[in-house]
C-alpha cells in the first residue's frame, strides 16, 4: 500500500513537471505578444518625459525593496549602459526609509541565506568582460559577430557595436564589515546511519563552497551600495494598489507606459514594472500571470543557536519527517533550519528552550537511527561492493555536529511551498525572484535564484538599451524569461525530488537512499559536478 502511493505521488509529481516543461518551450518558442495594447517608447532617460496629467514618469518601477529587488536596482546603477536609469522603488517596508541599524554585538537574526560562490562574485569588484557584439542588419534582425573584423559592411545599413561587461554590484564589501561566515565544507547523511557524504570545496579547487549571511546584513549591504552609486532612483514608502497600461495619447507623447497607483491615492508611469515582491506578489496578480504549484504537508523551523566551538562546516540530516540543517553564521553561533509537518513544528514552537535544545541535538547526532560508520575508522559500508576500494583520509571520515549548548533567537515557523509563474514577462512587466518562483529551503537555493534573475533582467535590459529596443517590450523581456526558466526549471525539480524521496519511510527506498548517499560519497566526477552546480555553475550535476 504504501508503495502504490509512493508511485503515484512521484506520477503525479513527474507530470506536472512535465507539462510546465512543454509549457515553457511552447511560450517560449511562439514569440507571441501578450494583448496588452501598446506601442514601442523612444529611449533616453524617463525624467526628460512628462505625461499630461504631470505625474512623474520613471524608466523602471521595481515593487518590493527586499534582497533581490534591491540587487535588481543596484545592479542597473552599476552597469554604464543603464545607470542613467530613473528607477522607482515601491516598498512600504520601514526598514527602506529608516535604513535599519545593525549591532554587531547582538546575537544574529534566525533569517539568513546562503551564498554561493557564483552568487557572491556578482557582488564583489568590478569585472569587466565583453559579452557580445550586436549588429542592426537591413532586415531588421540582430546578427551577433565575436569580433568587428568580421562584418561585411555592404550588406548592413547600420553599425552598432555594444561591447556589454557583467558587471557586479560591488556590496559585498559592506556585507564583509558585519558579520557572516563562510564554509568550506558540507556533511549530508540520514537517520539510517548506512551512508553519508562529504563535500569539500578543495574538491573543485575553490576555497570556500558558500557564505551564510544574515538577510538584514544583505539587504543592508545593497541599500547602501545603491545609496553610494549615485544613480536616479527614488524611494515610495507605499503599497501598489492597482496597475494597467495607458494608450499613447493618455501616458505620454512616445508610447504607452504602465501606470501604476499607489496606496495613498498618487500614481506614476513606467516603461516597465519589475514584480520583486514575493511569492504573494501583487505585480503578478494584477498582470494577470497564473501560477503552478502546491503546498508541501511541512513547516519549516527556522531559529539562532550557539555552540562551543566555531563552525566552518554546513551540516544536513535527513529525518523522517524532514532535513534539519545546521549552518554557520559566525562566532559561535548557527542557524537551524528544521523541516517537519506542521503538528510537530507547533510542538516545537512553543515547547521550553531547555528541551528544544535537546531535540536539536538529539536530531543532529543519533536521535532517529545510528550515526554512519567512517570506512577509515574500521566502518564496513554495506555499500563498499559499488565503489572501488581506496584510503579513506581523515578529511573525509563522518563528523559529528557541534553540541548545541543554548537557544540565541525566537523560534519562527514558515509554510513550505513549490510554485512557479506560467510566464516571466507581459508587456511591460517582468517577474523575479519569489514572485516568479518559491522552491523547498532544503538546498539554500531560493535566494541566489532570485539574484540569478535580477543580474540576468538588468543584462537584457542593458542589451536593449544598446540597440535602441523598448525596455518593457516583450520580445525583449522573453530573453530574460529564455535565459532563467530553464535553470529555474532544473533547479526546481532537482529541490523537489530530493524533498519527495526524502519525506516517505519505506525500508527499500531508505536502502537506496543510503547507495546514493554512498555512490556520491565514493565517485569523484559526480561529487564535483554535484558541488559545482550547487554553488552556481549552470552544469546539470551528472558526469563530465
Amino acid at each position: 500500500m504504501i508503495c502504490s502511493e509512493v508511485c503515484r505521488t512521484y506520477t503525479r509529481q513527474w507530470a506536472f513537471h512535465r507539462h510546465v516543461w512543454k509549457s515553457a518551450n511552447r511560450t517560449l518558442s511562439s514569440g507571441a505578444e501578450t494583448k496588452f495594447p501598446g506601442a514601442s517608447i523612444e529611449h533616453g532617460s524617463a525624467d526628460k518625459q512628462r505625461s499630461e496629467s504631470n505625474l512623474p514618469v520613471h524608466d523602471v518601477a521595481i515593487v518590493g525593496g527586499g534582497m533581490v529587488g534591491m540587487a535588481l536596482a543596484c545592479s542597473l546603477a552599476k552597469i554604464p549602459l543603464t545607470s542613467h536609469l530613473n528607477i522607482a522603488i515601491i516598498d512600504s517596508n520601514p526598514a527602506l526609509q529608516s535604513g535599519q541599524s545593525i549591532e554587531k554585538e547582538a546575537p544574529p537574526d534566525p533569517r539568513v541565506s546562503t551564498v554561493t560562490p557564483a552568487t557572491r562574485a556578482l557582488f564583489q569588484a568590478f569585472v569587466q568582460t565583453p559579452v557580445k557584439l550586436y549588429i542592426g542588419t537591413i532586415r531588421g534582425h540582430l546578427a551577433m559577430v565575436d569580433e568587428i573584423e568580421k562584418l561585411n559592411f555592404k550588406d548592413y545599413a547600420s553599425v552598432i557595436t555594444v561591447h556589454l561587461f557583467l558587471l557586479d554590484v560591488g556590496a559585498w564589501k559592506y556585507v564583509e564589515e558585519h558579520r557572516h561566515a563562510y564554509f568550506d565544507r558540507m556533511q549530508v547523511w540520514d537517520y539510517t546511519g548506512l551512508g553519508y557524504t562529504k563535500y569539500h570545496a578543495r574538491d573543485v579547487n575553490k576555497e570556500v563552497l558558500g557564505c551564510v549571511v544574515e538577510n538584514k546584513v544583505l539587504h543592508k549591504s545593497l541599500l547602501s551600495c545603491l545609496q553610494d552609486s549615485g544613480s536616479q532612483h527614488k524611494l515610495y514608502p507605499l503599497r501598489l494598489s492597482s496597475m494597467h497600461l495607458e494608450p499613447a495619447s493618455a501616458s505620454s507623447r512616445h508610447g504607452s507606459l504602465a501606470k501604476l497607483e499607489l496606496s495613498d491615492g498618487n500614481s506614476l508611469y513606467a516603461k516597465l514594472v519589475v514584480g520583486a515582491d514575493g511569492s504573494k506578489s501583487r505585480v503578478k496578480e494584477l498582470a494577470g500571470i497564473s501560477s503552478s504549484g502546491w503546498k508541501y504537508s511541512q513547516n519549516a523551523v527556522i531559529c539562532t543557536v550557539e555552540h562551543m566551538e566555531e563552525n566552518r562546516c554546513a551540516w544536513q540530516r535527513f529525518l523522517p519527517n524532514g532535513p534539519i540543517a545546521l549552518l554557520p553564521i559566525g562566532d559561535k553561533f548557527s542557524n537551524i533550519v528544521w523541516t517537519m509537518d506542521p503538528e510537530e513544528s507547533l510542538n516545537r514552537k512553543s515547547m521550553s528552550e531547555v528541551d528544544f535544545v535537546k531535540e536539536v541535538n538529539r536530531a543532529l547526532d543519533n536521535g532517529y537511527g545510528p550515526r554512519p560508520k567512517s570506512q577509515s575508522l574500521g566502518g564496513a559500508s554495506p555499500f563498499s561492493w559499488l565503489t572501488a576500494k581506496k584510503a579513506v583520509s581523515a578529511y573525509d571520515c563522518f563528523e559529528i555536529p557541534p553540541k548545541i549548548t543554548k537557544l540565541t533567537s525566537e523560534r519562527m515557523v514558515f509554510p513550505l511551498s513549490l510554485k512557479h509563474a506560467n510566464s516571466y514577462a507581459t508587456k511591460r512587466v517582468a517577474l523575479i525572484g519569489d514572485a516568479a518562483h518559491t522552491v523547498h529551503p532544503l538546498a539554500g537555493q531560493g535566494v541566489n535564484m532570485g539574484f540569478g534573475d535580477a543580474f540576468s533582467l538588468s543584462n537584457v535590459i542593458a542589451e536593449g538599451i544598446a540597440v535602441g529596443s523598448d525596455i518593457g517590450e516583450v520580445s525583449l523581456l522573453r530573453r530574460y524569461e529564455l535565459d532563467r526558466k530553464p535553470a529555474n526549471l532544473t533547479m526546481m525539480a532537482i529541490l523537489d525530488g530530493f524533498q519527495k524521496a526524502y519525506s516517505v519511510d519505506f525500508g527499500p527506498l531508505n536502502v537506496l537512499r543510503a547507495a546514493a548517499f554512498q555512490g556520491v560519497q565514493n565517485l569523484s566526477p559526480l561529487k564535483r559536478n554535484i558541488i559545482s552546480y550547487a554553488s552556481g555553475e549552470q552544469r546539470f550535476p551528472l558526469f563530465s
